[in-house]
């Protein structure tokens, strides 16, 4: 198993990368604004969104249909506030 930091590395990696412009702003932003205060599990959950489809996570994260359960829970919850997407000027 990676280290924590290499795994850090990787997701921030994969956040801001995701081949839409719209995903990587929503995707990276979160990771950008949250990521320091995961523990474990939210950064286990985090890996496993990565490998979901972009037009999903978008989807899931404005609510335009309801996040599957093994996605739903308090970090989908925070992702759905969007609070955190800084929109470049």
């Amino acid at each position: 198993m990676l280290d924590r930091e290499t795994r850090i590395k990787r997701l921030r990696f994969r956040s801001w990368h995701r081949g839409i412009k719209e995903a990587d702003m929503m995707v990276g932003g979160f990771f950008d604004r949250f990521s320091d205060g995961w523990n474990e599990a939210d950064l286990a959950w985090f890996e496993m969104l990565m490998d979901e489809q972009d037009v999903d996570i978008m989807a899931w994260a404005t609510r335009a249909s309801a996040p599957p359960s093994h996605v739903a829970g308090p970090m989908m919850t925070a992702m759905q506030r969007l609070d955190y997407i800084t929109i470049p000027k």
